[in-house]
């Protein structure tokens, strides 16, 4: 059974997506099709920031692009040194939260203890956020362009102060169109398609639309998350499935149960 991911691939520690791998157990063929591209913005101020860790109650990461541009920054403006030898422990001294596992990898290797990782989307971790300890200094955010506004009003809400900053901006990935038409192609109507991002859906569904005709009733479509199924129904998509979580054991076992309702979990 042939489904369809709308995300870039990310090796785990076997050399396969972790994605791929996990329906691969249930017997599903999963293909990849990345749809977005991003620029990093503000690198500069990001760094002066990083720089001051006492202007600030700790950070707050809900995306790996966001980890990827302080890491750029750091390299870029050669404070790696710098991070190395000071200023990540005194960052380590402070809370650094985090949405899902694959973000909280990404701020482990640049040297931070993430905390929150259990909470699946923004809206989990605002909570998370509001039942911890409140410094009276701002939480740094490093976001893109178009994030969500559920964190940044639920923190406000309850008097937390918060500053965020766009480090990067989201883009249509160049090969979309020739890369599903590739797809469709080769493989024909793919039995689900998964979105993972708003953004995601807003630049891939045309293309989807065109290539299904007839047949694009007949797919099912799940989101990664609760802001993209928001976006999905917005956009009078039907929705099969969210993910309990952004995961792919939670994924794989949402796929599975809608396209073999009569499996044995």
């Amino acid at each position: 059974m042939k489904v369809l991911l709308l995300k870039d691939a990310k090796d785990d520690d076997s050399g396969q997506d972790p994605y791929i791998q996990e329906l691969g157990l249930y017997g599903m063929e999963a293909t990849l099709i990345p749809v977005l591209s991003f620029e990093f913005l503000s690198l500069p101020s990001l760094s002066e920031k990083l720089s001051h860790p006492e202007g600030f109650g700790g950070l707050i990461f809900t995306s790996p692009r966001a980890v990827e541009a302080v890491k750029l920054c750091l390299e870029q403006d050669n404070k790696t040194e710098d991070w190395e030898k000071t200023l990540k422990n005194k960052w380590n001294a402070k809370s650094v939260y985090v949405v899902g596992n694959a973000t909280a990898s990404l701020v482990n290797k640049i040297g931070l203890d993430a905390e929150g990782a259990h909470s699946g989307n923004a809206e989990k971790l605002a909570e998370y956020i509001c039942s911890r300890p409140c410094s009276a200094l701002p939480l740094l955010f490093p976001c893109g362009t178009i994030k969500g506004d559920t964190l940044p009003k639920m923190l406000k809400d309850k008097g937390i102060p918060m500053e965020s900053m766009h480090v990067y901006q989201t883009i249509p990935h160049p090969g979309i169109q020739g890369n599903l038409e590739s797809f469709y192609e080769n493989q024909g109507v793919p039995a689900s398609i998964t979105f993972f991002s708003p953004s995601g859906l807003k630049y891939s569904l045309e293309y989807i639309q065109a290539l299904s005709g007839g047949s694009f009733d007949q797919i099912k479509f799940v989101a990664i998350g609760p802001s993209t199924t928001r976006a999905m129904a917005a956009k009078g998509l039907p929705v099969s499935c969210t993910a309990e979580s952004p995961t792919p054991q939670a994924l794989a076992a949402g796929i599975r149960k809608v396209l073999q309702p009569n499996s044995c979990c």
